[in-house]
């Protein structure tokens, strides 16, 4: 069988992608209704196509059947310079006799008339102005009196705020086009016979990028598309004109297919393209970029149905096995979980969606630097293992804030509950839920709802079926799934390549793809610093508040299984996050080969599902789709179960009336269903929003909502001054501190945790000098020698 395995794998490597020399996007042209009057100018404002002529302005609605007239503020005309920053941001540029403007104002449509709000006035006066905006600063270029380029740049959020000079680019030459995305700056500038093309990133300052290919033919033949791309209509060097697409991350260009057909001039942004006014034929058409859908096919289906069956079936095993009237069976697996099964228990929930998804999206951007986490995480966990585990096995728990009440008061570990609840449903559950459910909806055309829903209602049933015992199994299977779909990817993706092996790793090596560590002290990077700082906090001290994990942990037979799923889990941690990171490296050297298999309109996170849906055979897409639900799913099946155990035990068992162990299971069992399905709820709504990197969003949550009370076990078990006043302040001090450094953007998300961490630690500490000290034994509550449980008392 095994053999016959081997030969499959080697049949399906052989497999070509499909239609690889085909590009995934297409053009639909349109045209629309022509203006009762000859157009000097589109543009776009409030949703709607502007079109500007000698005497009046007119509006042009999305679906609608006629041009509207819009009334112009006082003292503006329709022969001003009005100028797109991207689609729906306008701006009037107030210029002199000569050209030149010192003043520039924000347009905005409502109720069919502009309305005008003055800017503060530029340094300098300047001509050729070009304008870009994105992620709320705005961009202003242009040439001065001298004929010498200045670029500008002003904070929209800050109302007060005036503009800051940067470097412009080398050569001195006027801006062509102006284009802001993903934070960087694109600049073109005209050249014979290509126009040059210029990169500025915070990092890297400018950097002069192989030129275009062709020339930009008009200042507004430049638009952002997706989250990573950038259109231009090019004159080619026989006078035609076609739309290519560049893209930011790998520096590629690909021709549009179908888009030899002759495009205005006077055209601008709208859609998914441009719209273009020809004055010759006084007609206004559209060209817009489509996308294909990849439709699962039979064996895709098959595969998934067979893997949600299996797991559904292992839930409905384990209760079918065991009856359960005992807690202890339902939220720690009766206490009997081996120590292997509980450490790959541990990778898998810790390995959601997002690793399967947004890891690889993150190293397909930008390099390695994120895996730094994993390597010091191991050594945080050989700590975990060797001082946190023992302390807290002996206590014997079900839920990990037991050791709140037990330290500290009852209301602690309450409010620490009903947080770490938040924190799960609110940061992971609810963005790990909708992450695949969005890229896979995107790519194969399968409604993000369904999505959704197939994950999350199979999660639910088998959690509530089976417990603990059907989480952890699970688990151990979907490990498999989700290694299997992602070794197999890499392999077919190199295999591909046109150097095979050596081209990927000269092209990793040349662009500096699996770079590691940044020892830089910039704080507002994801720097070796950084991750020292966090791992100290988050898996050292916070591993002990962590339910998901932690349970796992406590379903194990004894102290010494205990300690070894720990160190299971450290052993798979780093190949596994080599094998995540090494998908996007992959993707990244495959896409810069291959530019037109990309789909511009796409976020980043959607670009390894892109791949799969339409680049893998038959089947092996259905395994690698269920590998990505695996992913999510192990997740989720863990968290419904801790927030479930933590609602039945934190809560139920403490304010009910007479509860039964019978009682807290029927009320865990309901709870999962809720939980699930507020999940459900919450990444429904997440689908409303554009999101860039859903990686970094989990992050800032996490650090936002999880931090208070992690730093709560650090002053019960290192400290013994600590006391249920003082911990009660430091929660709430290290809540309201680290939503105002959030509100003021000091420092890179991965530092949120670890300083909300830090407040409540110091704030906690030093409020509890102000009350008496605990007055209730400490006996096996700190890692003290003389507070340890076989000390003489």
């Amino acid at each position: 069988m095994l053999r016959h395995a081997a030969w499959l794998g080697v049949l399906l490597l052989l497999l070509p992608a499909s239609a690889w020399a085909e590009s995934l996007t297409e053009l639909r042209h349109a045209t629309l209704p022509a203006p009762s009057a000859s157009v000097h100018a589109l543009r776009t404002a409030g949703g709607r196509l502007l079109a500007f002529s000698d005497g009046q302005v007119l509006a042009w609605p999305a679906g609608s059947t006629q041009w509207q007239p819009v009334a112009m503020p006082a003292g503006a005309t329709a022969r001003d310079q009005w100028q797109n920053a991207a689609i729906d941001r306008l701006y009037r540029v107030a210029a002199a006799a000569d050209g030149s403007a010192t003043a520039l104002e924000r347009v905005e449509l409502t109720d069919g008339r502009l309305s005008l709000t003055a800017l503060p006035a530029l340094p300098d006066a300047l001509r050729e102005i070009r304008l870009a905006e994105h992620a709320g600063v705005l961009y202003a270029t242009g040439l001065d009196a001298a004929k010498q380029p200045h670029l500008l740049r002003r904070d929209l959020s800050q109302a007060t705020a005036g503009w800051q000079a940067m470097a412009p680019w080398p050569g001195g030459a006027a801006a062509g086009t102006l284009i802001a995305q993903r934070g960087e700056l694109i600049v073109t500038t005209p050249a014979q016979p290509q126009d040059a093309l210029w990169r500025w990133s915070a990092d890297n300052g400018w950097q002069a990028l192989a030129p275009v290919p062709g020339r930009v033919v008009a200042a507004e033949g430049a638009r952002t598309t997706g989250q990573s791309h950038v259109v231009y209509l090019l004159q080619s060097a026989d006078g035609t004109s076609r739309l290519a697409t560049f893209h930011t991350i790998t520096r590629a260009w690909a021709d549009l297919p179908g888009s030899g057909k002759p495009v205005a001039a006077t055209l601008t942004a709208w859609g998914n393209g441009f719209a273009g006014w020809d004055a010759q034929t006084s007609s206004l058409a559209t060209v817009e970029l489509t996308a294909r859908t990849y439709l699962l096919k039979w064996l895709d289906w098959l595969v998934i149905v067979v893997y949600l069956a299996a797991m559904v079936g292992i839930g409905l095993y384990f209760y079918l096995q065991e009856k359960r009237a005992s807690t202890a069976d339902f939220f720690v697996g009766g206490r009997s979980i081996p120590f292997w099964a509980a450490g790959v228990s541990l990778y898998a929930t810790n390995t959601s969606s997002i690793s399967f998804i947004a890891i690889p999206a993150k190293a397909f951007e930008t390099n390695w630097q994120y895996l730094t986490n994993n390597l010091i995480a191991v050594m945080g966990l050989m700590f975990v293992a060797i001082w946190i585990v023992p302390l807290l096995r002996r206590l014997d728990l079900m839920s990990v804030f037991s050791y709140l009440e037990k330290r500290f008061h009852p209301a602690i570990r309450m409010l620490a509950s009903a947080l770490c609840i938040a924190m799960q449903i609110g940061s992971r559950m609810s963005v790990i839920l909708f992450l695949p459910a969005l890229a896979i909806a995107t790519i194969t055309g399968l409604d993000v709802v369904w999505s959704i829903l197939i994950m999350g209602v199979f999660t639910i049933l088998y959690t509530t079926l089976g417990g603990m015992k059907a989480v952890i199994w699970t688990d151990f299977v979907q490990v498999f799934v989700m290694f299997g779909g992602a070794i197999f990817a890499i392999g077919f993706i190199i295999y591909h390549l046109n150097g095979g092996l050596p081209e990927f790793l000269e092209v990793a090596r040349a662009e500096h793809k699996t770079q590691l560590f940044d020892f830089s002290f910039d704080l507002t990077k994801a720097t070796v610093w950084g991750f020292i700082f966090l791992v100290v906090f988050d898996v050292v001290l916070t591993f002990p508040k962590d339910q998901v994990l932690m349970q796992r942990v406590l379903s194990t037979k004894s102290d010494k299984e205990a300690g070894r799923s720990i160190w299971t889990f450290a052993a798979i941690m780093i190949p596994g996050g080599f094998i995540f990171y090494a998908i996007g490296t992959a993707l990244y050297v495959y896409y810069q080969s291959h530019p037109e298999r990309m789909n511009p309109l796409l976020p980043i996170d959607a670009t390894f599902p892109l791949f799969i849906a339409a680049e893998l055979p038959m089947g092996v897409t259905g395994l690698i789709i269920a590998g990505i639900f695996a992913a999510a799913m192990s997740t989720l099946s863990s968290i419904i179960n801790s927030v479930s155990t933590l609602a039945s035990v934190d809560f139920y068992e403490k304010l009910a009336k007479d509860p039964t162990p019978r009682k807290s299971v029927l009320f865990a069992e309901i709870m999962c269903v809720l939980v699930g399905l507020t999940g459900i709820g919450i990444a429904l709504l997440l689908s409303r929003y554009d999101i860039h990197s859903l990686f970094d969003v989990s992050i800032e949550l996490a650090g936002l909502l999880g931090g208070g009370f992690a730093g709560a076990y650090t002053l019960g078990m290192f400290t013994r001054r600590a006391n249920s006043q003082g911990v009660a302040i430091g929660i709430g001090a290290s809540i309201v501190l680290t939503l105002l450094v959030w509100s003021m953007d000091l420092v890179h998300p991965y530092f949120y945790l670890a300083i909300s961490i830090l407040l409540c630690i110091v704030i906690g500490y030093a409020a509890s000098w102000l009350f008496p000290p605990p007055a209730q034994s400490l006996r096996g509550l700190t890692i003290h020698r003389q507070d340890a449980v076989n000390d003489a008392a």
